[in-house]
């Protein structure tokens, strides 16, 4: 491995914070690399979906690491709309594991030809999207909803922002294709990447900010600037494997001075497991089991996150 590819695999996933010194804002920027790629691959959806999907494991891990000191905290992201693409869910585990699949119509002869993004706004339809938090078993649940009316990703987080958190707020997601090296000597093969960038001002703390001597005016300013900045990332920069997430920020805020803070590495990680699906299994009617069974008796059950299959004897399931 040449030092431009172990540079590029060091620098894909993981969520690096930041804040800016002159404007003041706080930021995170994420870059998906193996962990979108193992997601995506395993479900093979048609591209519109899984672009989607991409993007929604994006959010979900940049707003996921917030609750990196909270072992098992959760973050959960889910779609429930009328739309081509009826559901979809991506969460986020503490301190860093994400997993996500989406429901689809089949049937839908258009998604299949479709290359690329697509109409992301026709793809949902119209719905809600709601965001949950999950602490601990002892503590208070938290649950955001926002509608989805033929609207991107994207712009529904900016809705639950504005509605939920009251935070001024900045996002931008990419998903992608990319053509790059694959195993084997000379081997290229296809890759999906995803990135994304965010920017918050925090609300003053006792109607103050840290400098004292800023004014509410001064805040609008300096959130106007950084916002404009922000906004002139491209995605191919949050997606170039060999661009570091360090000097893109450099590269968008060098006049506004960047601090980062120590990186959040992700992990694609599925929560199922055998012992797991065979209580769920034992939970069900006789009658219910009997039209899950197959000609021998047995249980087959796929998890919807992993495509990871589980077979099931007759007594296994008694």
């Amino acid at each position: 491995m040449d030092r431009a590819q172990h540079r590029a695999q060091c620098d894909d996933d993981l969520v690096l914070p930041f804040r800016t010194v002159r404007s003041d804002v706080v930021g995170r920027v994420i870059r998906l690399g193996s962990v979108v790629d193992a997601v995506l691959s395993r479900h093979a959806y048609p591209e519109p979906v899984s672009h989607a999907l991409g993007e929604a494991l994006t959010l979900t891990a940049m707003l996921g690491t917030a609750l990196k000191g909270e072992v098992q905290a959760k973050l959960i992201l889910q779609t429930k709309t009328d739309g081509p693409l009826d559901f979809l869910v991506a969460d986020f585990v503490a301190p860093g594991k994400v997993r996500g699949y989406a429901n689809f119509d089949k049937t839908d002869a258009g998604l299949a030809e479709t290359r690329g993004r697509g109409d992301q706004g026709a793809l949902f339809g119209k719905g809600h999207v709601a965001m949950t938090i999950e602490r601990g078993v002892d503590k208070e649940r938290y649950q955001g909803i926002v509608s989805l009316d033929h609207e991107a990703l994207v712009d529904a987080a900016h809705t639950y922002f504005r509605q939920s958190e009251q935070l001024p707020t900045f996002i931008r997601l990419a998903v992608a294709r990319h053509y790059g090296r694959g195993e084997g000597e000379g081997a290229r093969t296809w890759h999906w990447r995803a990135g994304g960038l965010m920017i918050q001002q925090l609300p003053r703390v006792g109607g103050k900010r840290d400098d004292t001597l800023r004014s509410e005016d001064d805040d609008a300013e300096n959130w106007n600037r950084a916002r404009l900045l922000a906004a002139t990332v491209e995605d191919h920069e949050l997606l170039d494997p060999v661009l570091s997430p360090q000097r893109l920020l450099y590269r968008l805020f060098h006049e506004e001075g960047v601090v980062v803070t120590r990186p959040a590495g992700l992990a694609a990680a599925c929560r199922c497991s055998r012992e797991r699906i065979q209580v769920y299994l034992r939970q069900f009617a006789p009658a219910e089991l009997a039209e899950m069974r197959e000609a021998d008796g047995g249980v087959t059950v796929t998890c919807e996150f992993c495509s990871r299959k589980y077979r099931f004897s007759t007594s296994e399931i008694a």
